[in-house]
């Protein structure tokens, strides 16, 4: 019985690397097509909107939970904490994040042409 556990086991792995070599495959292929640009994915400027956008709910839901709890509407004082924590975190990597990308442009401004 155990032998037959390890022979399926040892199928799954080799059915699993031979789907990511040919993922691989299909990826080096796109690549080195003339048409890079048909690469599929979010951009980089949607993917700053909508971490942007999650800041903003994350801060919304915090005063929201807090307005709850001073009017009663809940006594969950766990949750409100939570949030305020969970939309503190976000503001803080939003503003390190923006501090290296002004650090990385005063840099690229100051080299030699």
């Amino acid at each position: 019985m155990t032998n037959i556990s390890a022979i399926k086991s040892l199928q799954s792995v080799a059915s699993s690397q031979q789907s990511a070599l040919l993922k691989a495959e299909n990826v080096k292929q796109q690549l080195s097509g003339e048409n890079i640009t048909d690469l599929s994915g979010p951009a980089f400027s949607e993917r700053l909107e909508g971490a942007l956008n999650s800041v903003a709910n994350a801060q919304n839901n915090a005063a929201n939970s807090v307005m709850e709890y001073e009017t009663g509407k809940t006594e969950n004082l766990a949750k409100v904490m939570v949030d305020q924590q969970i939309s503190s975190l976000g503001f803080q990597m939003t503003l390190n994040v923006r501090n290296k990308a002004l650090s990385a442009y005063k840099e690229i401004m100051n080299m030699p042409v």
